[in-house]
Protein backbone atom coordinates (compact mmCIF):
# COMPACT_ATOMS: atom_id res chain seq x y z
CA UNK A 1 0.00 0.00 0.00
CA UNK A 2 1.67 3.11 -1.06
CA UNK A 3 -1.16 5.69 -0.07
CA UNK A 4 -5.07 5.52 1.02
CA UNK A 5 -7.05 7.60 -0.65
CA UNK A 6 -10.45 5.25 -1.05
CA UNK A 7 -11.60 1.69 1.02
CA UNK A 8 -11.70 0.60 -2.77
CA UNK A 9 -7.55 0.38 -2.42
CA UNK A 10 -7.97 -1.92 -0.32
CA UNK A 11 -8.38 -5.94 0.23
CA UNK A 12 -10.54 -7.44 2.69
CA UNK A 13 -6.89 -9.00 4.15
CA UNK A 14 -5.59 -5.56 4.39
CA UNK A 15 -8.19 -4.61 6.28
CA UNK A 16 -7.95 -7.63 8.72
CA UNK A 17 -4.65 -6.88 9.05
CA UNK A 18 -5.42 -3.23 9.58
CA UNK A 19 -7.77 -4.24 12.69
CA UNK A 20 -5.04 -6.15 13.91
CA UNK A 21 -2.64 -3.68 13.97
CA UNK A 22 -4.93 -1.25 15.38
CA UNK A 23 -5.74 -3.87 18.48
CA UNK A 24 -2.23 -4.06 18.78
CA UNK A 25 -1.61 -0.64 19.25
CA UNK A 26 -4.66 -0.23 21.64
CA UNK A 27 -2.94 -3.04 23.46
CA UNK A 28 -0.18 -1.82 23.94
CA UNK A 29 2.59 -2.80 21.65
CA UNK A 30 5.30 0.40 20.53
CA UNK A 31 5.75 1.06 17.00
CA UNK A 32 8.14 -0.55 14.87
CA UNK A 33 9.31 1.79 12.71
CA UNK A 34 13.34 2.32 12.51
CA UNK A 35 13.58 5.67 10.76
CA UNK A 36 12.33 9.43 11.69
CA UNK A 37 9.62 10.51 9.22
CA UNK A 38 8.54 14.19 8.74
CA UNK A 39 4.38 14.55 8.34
CA UNK A 40 2.54 17.49 7.21
CA UNK A 41 -1.58 17.38 7.84
CA UNK A 42 -3.46 19.96 4.81
CA UNK A 43 -6.73 20.39 6.10
CA UNK A 44 -8.41 22.82 3.65
CA UNK A 45 -12.20 22.09 5.41
CA UNK A 46 -12.79 22.53 8.80
CA UNK A 47 -12.17 19.50 11.31
CA UNK A 48 -11.12 18.44 14.96
CA UNK A 49 -12.04 15.02 15.20
CA UNK A 50 -9.67 13.72 12.16
CA UNK A 51 -7.07 16.31 12.35
CA UNK A 52 -6.66 16.11 15.70
CA UNK A 53 -6.68 12.21 16.00
CA UNK A 54 -4.17 12.36 12.79
CA UNK A 55 -1.82 14.23 15.33
CA UNK A 56 -1.79 12.15 18.30
CA UNK A 57 -1.23 8.96 15.94
CA UNK A 58 1.65 11.03 14.54
CA UNK A 59 3.26 11.72 17.90
CA UNK A 60 2.14 8.22 19.29
CA UNK A 61 4.51 6.87 16.08
CA UNK A 62 7.33 9.89 16.89
CA UNK A 63 6.82 11.39 13.69
CA UNK A 64 7.80 15.09 13.05
CA UNK A 65 4.84 17.29 12.67
CA UNK A 66 5.31 20.03 10.40
CA UNK A 67 2.52 22.51 10.68
CA UNK A 68 0.07 23.33 7.61
CA UNK A 69 -2.41 26.23 8.12
CA UNK A 70 -4.55 26.52 4.96
CA UNK A 71 -5.95 29.98 6.63
CA UNK A 72 -1.99 30.92 6.06
CA UNK A 73 -0.92 29.59 3.20
CA UNK A 74 -0.09 30.57 -0.60
CA UNK A 75 -2.91 28.94 -1.53
CA UNK A 76 -4.88 31.91 -0.75
CA UNK A 77 -2.66 33.44 -3.91
CA UNK A 78 -3.39 31.06 -5.78
CA UNK A 79 -1.20 28.50 -5.48
CA UNK A 80 -2.78 25.06 -6.75
CA UNK A 81 -2.55 21.80 -4.47
CA UNK A 82 0.04 20.08 -6.79
CA UNK A 83 2.08 23.42 -6.38
CA UNK A 84 1.53 23.13 -2.48
CA UNK A 85 2.28 19.30 -2.69
CA UNK A 86 5.43 19.80 -4.49
CA UNK A 87 6.61 22.48 -2.21
CA UNK A 88 6.28 20.16 0.62
CA UNK A 89 8.12 17.52 -1.44
CA UNK A 90 10.68 19.75 -2.28
CA UNK A 91 11.40 20.26 1.57
CA UNK A 92 11.67 16.60 2.78
CA UNK A 93 7.84 15.78 3.97
CA UNK A 94 7.34 12.16 3.74
CA UNK A 95 3.68 11.61 4.16
CA UNK A 96 0.61 14.28 3.36
CA UNK A 97 -3.00 13.72 5.46
CA UNK A 98 -5.21 15.98 3.17
CA UNK A 99 -8.86 16.88 3.64
CA UNK A 100 -10.07 18.99 0.47
CA UNK A 101 -13.59 20.30 -0.37
CA UNK A 102 -12.86 18.77 -3.84
CA UNK A 103 -14.40 15.22 -4.88
CA UNK A 104 -10.96 13.07 -6.13
CA UNK A 105 -8.78 16.03 -5.38
CA UNK A 106 -5.99 12.65 -4.87
CA UNK A 107 -6.10 11.92 -8.84
CA UNK A 108 -3.81 14.93 -9.82
CA UNK A 109 -1.19 14.12 -6.97
CA UNK A 110 -1.08 10.27 -7.09
CA UNK A 111 2.25 8.71 -9.00
CA UNK A 112 3.09 12.84 -9.78
CA UNK A 113 4.25 13.31 -5.96
CA UNK A 114 7.02 11.50 -3.96
CA UNK A 115 5.25 12.17 -0.32
CA UNK A 116 2.84 9.37 0.59
CA UNK A 117 -0.78 10.28 0.12
CA UNK A 118 -3.58 9.66 2.41
CA UNK A 119 -7.02 10.69 2.19
CA UNK A 120 -8.24 12.87 5.56
CA UNK A 121 -12.09 13.56 3.27
CA UNK A 122 -12.78 14.17 -0.19
CA UNK A 123 -15.82 16.38 -0.86
CA UNK A 124 -18.49 14.48 -0.65
CA UNK A 125 -16.62 11.35 -2.38
CA UNK A 126 -14.64 9.73 0.42
CA UNK A 127 -13.08 8.81 4.11
CA UNK A 128 -11.15 6.09 4.31
CA UNK A 129 -9.79 6.63 7.60
CA UNK A 130 -13.68 6.88 9.08
CA UNK A 131 -14.26 3.78 7.53
CA UNK A 132 -11.54 2.03 9.03
CA UNK A 133 -12.57 2.86 12.55
CA UNK A 134 -15.61 2.62 12.18
CA UNK A 135 -15.09 -1.04 10.95
CA UNK A 136 -12.98 -1.48 13.94
CA UNK A 137 -15.09 -0.47 16.36
CA UNK A 138 -17.93 -2.40 15.44
CA UNK A 139 -15.10 -5.36 14.99
CA UNK A 140 -14.43 -4.76 18.05
CA UNK A 141 -18.03 -4.55 19.15
CA UNK A 142 -18.79 -8.33 17.54
CA UNK A 143 -16.02 -9.75 16.58
CA UNK A 144 -17.07 -10.25 13.28
CA UNK A 145 -18.83 -8.39 10.57
CA UNK A 146 -20.37 -11.20 8.68
CA UNK A 147 -24.23 -11.02 8.53
CA UNK A 148 -24.59 -8.16 10.57
CA UNK A 149 -27.35 -5.41 9.95
CA UNK A 150 -26.38 -2.18 9.69
CA UNK A 151 -28.09 1.18 8.79
CA UNK A 152 -26.81 4.30 8.01
CA UNK A 153 -29.70 6.97 8.51
CA UNK A 154 -29.35 10.38 7.18
CA UNK A 155 -28.01 12.91 4.81
CA UNK A 156 -26.51 9.71 2.25
CA UNK A 157 -26.29 11.42 -0.73
CA UNK A 158 -23.64 14.08 0.88
CA UNK A 159 -21.56 11.54 2.58
CA UNK A 160 -18.07 10.76 1.85
CA UNK A 161 -19.01 8.61 5.32
CA UNK A 162 -21.63 6.74 3.92
CA UNK A 163 -19.44 5.80 0.31
CA UNK A 164 -16.99 4.34 1.97
CA UNK A 165 -18.42 2.66 4.49
CA UNK A 166 -21.42 0.94 1.74
CA UNK A 167 -17.98 -0.74 0.01
CA UNK A 168 -16.13 -1.81 2.21
CA UNK A 169 -18.65 -3.35 4.77
CA UNK A 170 -20.36 -4.86 2.42
CA UNK A 171 -17.40 -6.91 1.20
CA UNK A 172 -16.83 -7.89 4.38
CA UNK A 173 -20.29 -9.24 4.80
CA UNK A 174 -22.32 -7.04 6.51
CA UNK A 175 -25.72 -6.14 5.00
CA UNK A 176 -25.88 -2.23 5.04
CA UNK A 177 -28.74 -0.57 3.77
CA UNK A 178 -30.14 3.45 3.94
CA UNK A 179 -32.33 5.48 5.09
CA UNK A 180 -33.09 9.37 4.41
CA UNK A 181 -35.70 11.93 3.61
CA UNK A 182 -36.63 11.25 -0.76
CA UNK A 183 -34.36 12.91 -2.65
CA UNK A 184 -31.20 12.78 -0.14
CA UNK A 185 -30.14 8.66 -0.88
CA UNK A 186 -27.59 9.90 -3.92
CA UNK A 187 -26.58 6.77 -5.93
CA UNK A 188 -28.06 4.19 -3.37
CA UNK A 189 -31.80 2.86 -2.76
CA UNK A 190 -32.86 4.01 0.37
CA UNK A 191 -35.72 3.52 2.96
CA UNK A 192 -37.95 6.65 3.50
CA UNK A 193 -39.37 5.15 6.83
CA UNK A 194 -36.98 4.91 9.65
CA UNK A 195 -39.37 2.77 11.71
CA UNK A 196 -39.05 0.14 9.11
CA UNK A 197 -35.20 -0.36 9.26
CA UNK A 198 -35.08 -0.17 13.10
CA UNK A 199 -36.07 -3.39 14.84
CA UNK A 200 -33.40 -5.82 13.24
CA UNK A 201 -30.57 -3.58 13.17
CA UNK A 202 -27.31 -3.96 14.68
CA UNK A 203 -26.02 -0.82 14.29
CA UNK A 204 -27.39 2.25 13.90
CA UNK A 205 -24.81 4.48 12.38
CA UNK A 206 -26.25 8.36 11.97
CA UNK A 207 -25.35 10.96 9.25
CA UNK A 208 -25.25 14.94 10.16
CA UNK A 209 -27.17 16.99 7.97
CA UNK A 210 -24.97 18.90 6.13
CA UNK A 211 -26.47 21.73 5.83
CA UNK A 212 -23.32 23.29 4.10
CA UNK A 213 -23.76 21.19 1.02
CA UNK A 214 -28.03 21.96 0.77
CA UNK A 215 -27.17 25.81 0.52
CA UNK A 216 -28.47 26.18 3.89
CA UNK A 217 -31.78 25.17 3.18
CA UNK A 218 -33.36 21.82 4.00
CA UNK A 219 -37.23 20.92 3.61
CA UNK A 220 -37.37 20.38 7.43
CA UNK A 221 -37.27 22.29 10.99
CA UNK A 222 -34.69 20.43 12.89
CA UNK A 223 -37.65 19.82 15.03
CA UNK A 224 -39.47 17.57 11.62
CA UNK A 225 -36.09 16.27 11.41
CA UNK A 226 -35.53 14.85 14.55
CA UNK A 227 -39.06 13.21 14.94
CA UNK A 228 -39.05 11.67 10.99
CA UNK A 229 -35.39 10.44 10.69
CA UNK A 230 -33.44 11.11 14.23
CA UNK A 231 -32.68 8.26 16.68
CA UNK A 232 -35.42 9.27 18.98
CA UNK A 233 -35.98 8.17 22.86
CA UNK A 234 -38.79 6.22 21.80
CA UNK A 235 -37.13 4.61 18.91
CA UNK A 236 -34.03 3.93 21.02
CA UNK A 237 -36.24 1.50 23.18
CA UNK A 238 -37.02 -0.21 20.20
CA UNK A 239 -33.92 -1.26 19.20
CA UNK A 240 -32.38 -4.95 19.11
CA UNK A 241 -31.43 -5.59 22.72
CA UNK A 242 -27.58 -5.85 22.02
CA UNK A 243 -27.37 -3.03 19.20
CA UNK A 244 -25.24 0.12 19.40
CA UNK A 245 -25.43 3.43 18.40
CA UNK A 246 -22.79 5.08 16.31
CA UNK A 247 -21.79 8.67 14.74
CA UNK A 248 -19.06 9.78 12.99
CA UNK A 249 -19.17 13.56 14.03
CA UNK A 250 -20.04 15.87 14.73
CA UNK A 251 -23.28 15.26 15.47
CA UNK A 252 -26.06 17.66 16.03
CA UNK A 253 -28.17 17.02 19.26
CA UNK A 254 -32.21 16.44 18.93
CA UNK A 255 -31.28 16.56 15.34
CA UNK A 256 -30.32 13.27 14.17
CA UNK A 257 -29.99 12.09 17.83
CA UNK A 258 -31.47 12.99 20.77
CA UNK A 259 -29.32 14.50 23.38
CA UNK A 260 -29.71 12.05 26.11
CA UNK A 261 -28.50 9.12 23.60
CA UNK A 262 -25.33 10.78 22.61
CA UNK A 263 -23.43 8.85 25.66
CA UNK A 264 -26.09 6.00 26.53
CA UNK A 265 -24.91 2.20 27.06
CA UNK A 266 -25.87 1.67 23.64
CA UNK A 267 -23.27 4.59 21.95
CA UNK A 268 -20.22 4.17 20.78
CA UNK A 269 -19.95 7.69 19.42
CA UNK A 270 -16.99 9.06 21.49
CA UNK A 271 -15.27 5.20 21.34
CA UNK A 272 -15.44 5.81 17.68
CA UNK A 273 -13.05 8.81 18.20
CA UNK A 274 -10.96 6.76 20.71
CA UNK A 275 -10.78 4.05 18.13
CA UNK A 276 -9.79 6.84 15.18
CA UNK A 277 -6.06 7.50 16.71
CA UNK A 278 -5.19 3.89 17.25
CA UNK A 279 -6.60 2.92 13.37
CA UNK A 280 -5.11 6.03 12.10
CA UNK A 281 -1.58 4.44 13.78
CA UNK A 282 -2.30 1.63 11.98
CA UNK A 283 -2.53 2.96 8.33
CA UNK A 284 0.65 5.34 8.76
CA UNK A 285 2.63 2.14 10.62
CA UNK A 286 1.40 -0.16 7.43
CA UNK A 287 2.35 2.43 4.58
CA UNK A 288 5.54 3.21 5.87
CA UNK A 289 6.87 -0.20 6.88
CA UNK A 290 6.45 -0.83 2.87
CA UNK A 291 8.35 1.50 2.04
CA UNK A 292 11.64 0.50 4.97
Amino acid sequence: MRNLVSMKELSVAQIHALLNQAQAFRDGTASTLKNKYMVSNLFFEPSTRTKMSFEVAERKLNLEIIPFDAGFSSTLKGETLYDTVKVLESIGIDILVIRHEQNNYFEELIDRVKPIIINGGDGTGNHPTQSLLDIYTIWEEFGTLQDKVITIVGDIGHSRVARSNADALTRLGAKVRFVCPPGWQGEFEAFNNFDEALEDSDVLMLLRVQHERHDGKTAFSKEQYHQMYGLTLERERKMKKNAIIMHPAPFNRDVEIASELVECDRSRIFKQMENGVYVRMAIIEMILKGRE
